[in-house]
């Protein structure tokens, strides 16, 4: 049986995770990227899906194009960010499932549009709450948003891909704690849960 982690992992993943606005000057690299994606691509998806398709913009020309697409003060956010990653969902995952599931004709199951679109919604999203977690536990912060323009960001970044549309974005870093508010109240079990 597997023991809980101690208290210092959950604190770092849950109790003490924060969404960052402000970062240190420091910078983060393709290989955090890349050890994110290590370890964020075991969270489980429905059928091993995985439609989640990532885009890092770090440099100083993707930082201004994807702050471009940005509403209010998110623009300045992400060019003062180290980087941002771009969550995007493959509405076409159903493709590589032959692959990403071989022991069953799952391919077969998706061949509805709009179930496919739903389905990679919610899995894209699954695994960008798995992306959040993994960058914690690598010592990175993130700060996920949802102000900006979709399609513009799909017409930047995923013109080369055009089944994939985005789902949302969050800066990645290290967190400056000097610019965090004060934390926002967490209701306890009673509040929105119930027993069936």
């Amino acid at each position: 049986m597997l023991s809980p982690l101690p208290d210092a992992a959950l604190d770092r993943l849950f109790r003490q995770g924060r969404s960052f606005n402000h970062y240190r000057d420091e910078p983060v690299s393709e290989a955090d990227f890349r050890a994110v994606w290590d370890l964020m691509k075991w969270g489980p998806t429905s059928t091993n899906q995985l439609p989640a398709r990532l885009v890092w913009v770090a440099s100083a020309e993707g930082k201004a194009t994807l702050a471009d697409c940005a509403s209010g003060s998110n623009g300045d956010k992400i060019l003062a960010a180290p980087a941002t990653v771009i969550v995007g969902m493959d509405l076409d995952f159903h493709e590589n499932l032959p692959e990403l599931f071989p022991h069953a004709d799952a391919k077969s199951w998706f061949g509805d549009e709009e179930g496919r679109r739903v389905s990679a919604f919610r899995n894209a999203s699954l695994q960008g709450a798995y992306l959040i977690m993994a960058a914690r536990a690598l010592g990175l912060d993130c700060g996920p948003m949802s102000g900006f323009d979709a399609d513009a960001v799909d017409r930047a970044f995923f013109a080369d891909h055009p089944r994939v549309r985005t789902n949302f974005i969050s800066t990645i870093g290290h967190g400056d704690p000097a610019g965090l508010h004060e934390r926002l109240p967490r209701p306890d079990f009673d509040r929105f849960n119930r027993l069936a």
